[in-house]
């Protein structure tokens, strides 16, 4: 993802107020002053890359959508609306909602039961992005802002009705030159690992609407300047021990570790297998079906690629599925063919105008395939896996037109455009309930006559709060929100503890 750099949403919010552009926003992000000159020079140079890769951005006036007349009854509407409608008991289709078929006639039109079951798997992957501590003036810049128990009561998520039980902590294993030092205090809760994301799993009343225990792997994006240097690797490197290779930069941030550090003595992908393999054998030794749903946005969606491919090794016949948004290619397409091999099942929700889904491989890619006779197979190929779900920008009555790579990027712009999506051919859906309000926490997508503010997701005085003396000052976090090694080892215990307990009751019965 080469340019993800230059079309990346997801900001430190302290940075991403209504007066930054939306290209300076990610110069401000790795800490260079914008430059108007520059800044043109970039347009153009994205404007370009969207001719040569027939993106088909159109100006707000060309755009065909119905438009609304009245958009102060349209805020009437929308306010007294619920933004979710009922839970339906999906326990009979699941596989198949699941992928076992690899979506065949659910995506065109677009099934309403799989519509839900995007965006719920979508909101776990924005999770990421809303607990994130991207303040470099926090000595918890790279870790989550509330510990695990409380995550999914802060951002409102606990209606999906999943527990978490594992945080997945990263590290980028390259010497980074001194200007790529995410935080910028000398005593910080981390030098070298970032907060990469979590494992849920889902409860019973959930369990039982959904048919299965889903246990879900949310993985996120890029956002610290390490992870961009990653992203710039081009090189493709072995996996397994056939002929699959992979993107150099995200196989290194899964499986990078260093004995010297507090939270990467072992890699992410030790840590999330771990918390896998515990949990399968917990509920498959209840006699419990089980799924594992891996999810993740932009180099999120990559390493739920390289995570379902581990799981599927490790767990033979477990229903494996990934849906990711905005992804990148990952590996060759003989890592494509293992993956299909071993029955991981992807879904791929892309946007017509977004780039990164074209990266890594441009120009150089799947569509090569057509000359294999005459080439062969071309192991340094990249290529795209799985059923793909293509969204369009111009379907959104509620989105501006013109072009906006952050906004295109942006995974509340996908979760938007999926609740609207009916099929290729169909206008926005006019019964869609997510709140559009979403759409503008870190970007400048929907019309102005919506009246939201760009980047509008911050903290509260951008985090400082006003002491007893009347001074305004960076508060402390509570001592249990404070990441810790120590206190994963204690929630382990107190997870086994709750599970014998279980048994007991089970046996009692």
């Amino acid at each position: 993802m080469a340019l993800s750099t230059m079309i990346h949403t997801h900001l430190p919010p302290a940075l991403s107020g209504g007066g930054m552009n939306r290209i300076s926003a990610v110069y401000a992000h790795q800490g260079v002053a914008s430059n108007t000159k520059l800044n043109r020079g970039a347009r153009r140079l994205a404007e370009s890359l969207t001719t040569l890769l027939n993106l088909n951005i159109e100006p707000l006036c060309s755009r065909k959508n119905f438009q609304y007349s009245n958009w102060d009854s349209f805020d009437d509407e929308k306010h007294n609306t619920p933004t979710t409608s009922p839970k339906e008991m999906i326990a009979d289709k699941w596989r198949e909602l699941h992928g076992s078929s690899d979506w065949e006639k659910l995506l065109d039109p677009l099934h309403p039961w799989l519509r839900r079951e995007i965006v719920k798997y979508g909101e776990f992957a924005q999770a990421t992005y809303d607990a994130f501590d991207f303040d470099s003036f926090s000595e918890y810049c790279g870790s989550c802002r509330y510990n695990r128990n409380k995550l999914f009561e802060k951002l409102g998520l606990s209606k999906n009705g999943y527990k978490v039980t594992k945080y997945i902590y990263a590290m980028s294993a390259i010497e980074m030159p001194q200007w790529l030092e995410r935080s910028r205090l000398m005593d910080t809760w981390s030098k070298d690992s970032n907060w990469m994301g979590y494992v849920a799993v889902s409860d019973d009343e959930e369990t039982r609407r959904i048919g299965r225990r889903d246990i879900v792997v949310a993985w996120r994006g890029t956002v610290a300047p390490s992870e961009w240097y990653e992203d710039f690797q081009r090189n493709l490197e072995p996996i397994g021990i056939g002929d699959a290779k992979v993107e150099h930069g995200f196989l290194s941030i899964y499986t990078s570790k260093n004995e010297f550090t507090r939270y990467n003595k072992s890699s992410a992908s030790e840590q999330v297998m771990k918390e896998v393999t515990k949990l399968v054998q917990f509920y498959q030794g209840q006699g419990e079906e089980v799924s594992l749903t891996i999810t993740g946005h932009s180099l999120g969606g990559a390493l739920a690629l390289l995570n379902a491919y581990e799981a599927a090794v490790n767990f033979p016949g477990l229903a494996v599925s990934v849906v990711s948004f905005g992804a990148p290619r990952v590996g060759n397409s003989a890592f494509r063919a293992e993956l299909d091999d071993l029955g991981v099942k992807t879904l791929r929700v892309v946007v017509k105008q977004d780039l990164v889904p074209r990266m890594p491989g441009i120009v150089f890619n799947e569509s090569l395939q057509r000359f294999d006779d005459i080439t062969g197979t071309l192991e340094w190929v990249y290529t795209h896996v799985g059923a793909e779900l293509k969204l369009d920008v111009s379907s959104s009555p509620y989105l501006k037109g013109g072009f906006n790579p952050l906004g295109f990027h942006s995974l509340e712009t996908y979760l938007h455009l999926v609740d609207g999506y009916l099929s290729a051919e169909s206008a926005f859906r006019s019964g869609a309930r997510r709140d559009v309000t979403l759409v503008n926490k870190a970007c400048d997508m929907l019309v102005d006559e919506l009246r939201i503010p760009q980047c509008w997701y911050q903290l509260a005085n951008k985090g400082l709060v006003c002491n007893e003396h009347g001074r305004w000052v960076k508060p402390r976090r509570e001592p249990e929100d404070i990441p810790s090694p120590t206190g994963e080892q204690a929630h382990d215990l107190s997870l086994r503890i709750e599970r014998q307990e279980s048994y007991k009751m089970l046996y009692a019965s």
